[in-house]
């Protein structure tokens, strides 16, 4: 909901409703499983997936109704995320980082930039990269900018693209804010550097932008410079929708740990297929499901998905009470936020335990190229590399917000 409504996009099916699409994700995931050896080998989203998400209205989840959206619930975005993680975790995680953008990057722009990006259909689907890879330097015009931005994850699908800059003082030339700065594919080239040993689908390339002059309103200030203290978010104010509202970092962290459990149900669901289907290969060759030791490993694998997977759908039904308290004026503090984010990292780290039980147990062929178990565990073992998922660093500052004593870290 916006409080400036006067100029609205109505989304393509005003009537759709969370468990609709969440079907529709769910009948998607026998072709995402199909085309994960395609997304691999292209080293970016298929059009044919990029169309399929179009269709659903998935990157319209978390998008604001008044501009083409359907607000619907964070629980209800991480479900549809986790059913297409499941399928192909590499799409999965072009969707929810570039669906997952608009709650949480464009909704703190100035008004004029929101309906810039959104235009007249509502058609959007922004990749950002939050290490600051480029500066902007007040002008007279707005700001003049340059940069480069490494891991780009979806910017061959893009509509536009968020970079993080540090916004000098216009006197001083020195650091004054960290902040974004929104891109128009015109302003900006894409460098294919993106070849590693898994997610190698999710097209995580560098984008660069030469020196130009942006407008004052594609440049927002979102932390000072040290990251440390939030900035004034003056596009936000337009919303009422506590969703728009909550911190940031807590709901980027929803989008990866969505992927994370949908890679890891995807890999039980493969696992469970090769045990109803494969013999022992020792006396007296029983079907593998008939095994003692099978059965545990599956029993297990299965628990541990389910403990994160409940989790995380405890953290999507906590994320709007943050925004409430935001809207109310006591946001949640440094080490609340922080405490969020240690419970992503566990997360990750059950679903990784469930992955590598799986990958250990099911035979060296699981190990062949092209195998379904084995690119769900490069790709997890990719996943846990990612800067936030660090979880020596975050619980070391847990444990000193607690007693009272500053964090050493941003995160």
């Amino acid at each position: 909901m916006l409080v400036a409504d006067s100029i609205r996009i109505d989304p393509p099916e005003p009537e759709l409703t969370s468990a609709v699409i969440l079907e529709r994700a769910r009948a998607l995931r026998p072709a995402l499983r199909e085309r994960q050896a395609l997304c691999e080998e292209l080293g970016r989203l298929p059009d044919e997936t990029n169309d399929d998400f179009l269709r659903a209205g998935f990157y319209r989840m978390l998008q604001p109704r008044v501009f083409g959206g359907y607000e619907f619930p964070v629980v209800d975005f991480i479900r549809v995320m986790t059913e297409v993680s499941r399928g192909c975790s590499e799409s999965g995680w072009v969707l929810a980082l570039t669906s997952g953008h608009p709650a949480a990057f464009l909704s703190g722009f100035p008004e004029q930039a929101q309906r810039e990006v959104y235009g007249v259909t509502g058609d959007v689907r922004v990749p950002g990269v939050a290490l600051p890879g480029g500066m902007a330097m007040p002008a007279d015009e707005g700001y003049r900018i340059s940069g480069s931005w490494d891991y780009a994850s979806g910017c061959d699908v893009a509509t536009h693209f968020l970079g993080a800059v540090i916004i000098l003082d216009a006197v001083t030339r020195q650091p004054a804010a960290y902040g974004y700065v929104l891109l128009d594919p015109p302003m900006y080239t894409i460098v294919d550097n993106w070849s590693v040993i898994g997610m190698q689908g999710t097209g995580s390339k560098r984008i660069v932008a030469a020196e130009q002059i942006v407008a004052a309103h594609r440049v927002q200030p979102f932390a000072d410079p040290t990251m440390s203290m939030v900035a004034d978010q003056p596009g936000r104010k337009l919303h009422t929708n506590p969703l728009f509202h909550g911190p940031l970092v807590p709901l980027l962290l929803t989008e990866l740990a969505s992927v994370a459990v949908g890679t890891a149900r995807g890999a039980l669901d493969v696992y469970d297929e090769m045990l109803r289907n494969k013999k022992s290969p020792l006396p007296p060759f029983l079907p593998a499901f008939e095994a003692a030791h099978y059965q545990h490993h599956f029993g297990h694998a299965q628990g541990l998905i389910d403990t994160a997977e409940a989790a995380l759908f405890h953290l999507g039904e906590e994320y709007p009470k943050l925004g409430q308290r935001a809207l109310a004026g006591t946001p949640a503090g440094l080490e609340e936020q922080r405490r969020y984010q240690a419970v992503v990292q566990n997360i990750l780290e059950l679903t990784w335990q469930a992955v590598d039980l799986i990958f250990r147990t099911a035979g060296a062929s699981v190990a062949r190229r092209g195998s379904l178990i084995g690119r769900a565990y490069r790709n997890l073992a990719v996943i846990r590399t990612h800067i936030t998922m660090q979880g020596h660093v975050t619980s070391l500052n847990v444990g000193r917000l607690h007693f009272g004593l500053s964090p050493l870290s941003i995160l």
